[in-house]
């Protein structure tokens, strides 16, 4: 059987454009993710993020499900769970 810990994601590493790389909790991530949406236009979104009818649920859905986000040409966002130990 699988540890648990291995599904665990209460980290991530963050690679957005221009930017160096971030640890975010899962937590400023969301955030992150909601921010970023709110800036995106519906018809921009991907087909699966459209039937969501918040942010919230959308940028849920991301961190479940895909470790990228299509945010415009030349650009990009993606995220990766870490497991940070001391």
């Amino acid at each position: 059987m699988p540890d648990s810990l291995m599904y665990q994601q209460d980290y991530f590493v963050v690679l957005e454009t221009n930017q160096p790389e971030q640890f975010l909790s899962t937590l400023e991530l969301l955030e992150k993710l909601k921010g970023i949406l709110h800036k995106l236009k519906f018809e921009d979104l991907p087909p699966d993020l459209r039937s969501f009818e918040s942010q919230d649920a959308q940028a849920k859905y991301l961190i479940d499900t895909s470790c990228e986000l299509d945010v415009g040409a030349g650009e990009y966002l993606q995220w990766y769970a870490v497991r940070l130990e001391k």
